[in-house]
């Protein structure tokens, strides 16, 4: 059986040569720059705090730590720029506003969500119902350990629904959360 010679493909960079009109190469060929339109989408995760989660780095620090929202916030948002997956936080101390939320990400793009339900926790159905009717994996974190706190904190209506945990480590579970969240969506964009 003959072998046959696989071409090799050869990467070299394109310098764009400018004309004496001062104008370069792609314009001369009307070649369009990129339009991010055109482009598919960027994933977006969304992170979803409960009540009076607006108020850390101030409350109960030693709970719940020193980090402002603002902060864990931002550092998701760079974290998930350098994975090229958009992340969107939203806080609210209404459920109402939370459930529209969840409801919402059923059709925007959202394709993961970490959640911390702070109070919500231990007595919403109403927010279970509405992550088991999107079905869009979540991880739930605490920045607390639940089990190690109040006998009443200790009940999760979320846990057994979501696909992961992370709990009593502070501020950084939303960043634990976020690669295993990205390691997930990596893993079923290569399935």
């Amino acid at each position: 059986m003959a072998r046959v010679a696989t071409p090799k493909l050869i990467s070299c960079p394109i310098r764009l040569a400018r004309t004496r009109h001062g104008a370069d190469l792609r314009s001369n060929l009307d070649i369009l720059p990129p339009n991010p339109a055109n482009s598919p989408a960027m994933p977006t995760l969304l992170v979803l705090h409960g009540p009076n989660l607006n108020l850390l780095g101030e409350r109960e620090t030693q709970h719940y730590g020193r980090d402002s929202l603002e902060a864990i916030d931002q550092r998701l948002r760079e974290r998930g720029r350098r994975a090229g997956i958009e992340v969107e936080t939203f806080q609210s101390n209404a459920e109402a506003a939370l459930l529209e939320r969840i409801h919402a990400a059923k059709s925007d793009g959202t394709a993961f969500i970490i959640i911390n339900p702070a109070a919500f926790t231990h007595t919403s159905v109403a927010l279970r119902d509405a992550l088991a009717a999107v079905r869009i994996p979540f991880i739930e974190v605490h920045l607390s350990n639940i089990h190690a706190r109040e006998p009443f904190r200790r009940q999760s209506y979320f846990s057994d629904l979501a696909a992961g945990v992370i709990s009593g480590l502070g501020p950084i579970v939303y960043e634990l959360a976020l690669e295993g969240a990205l390691a997930r969506l990596d893993a079923a964009r290569k399935a």
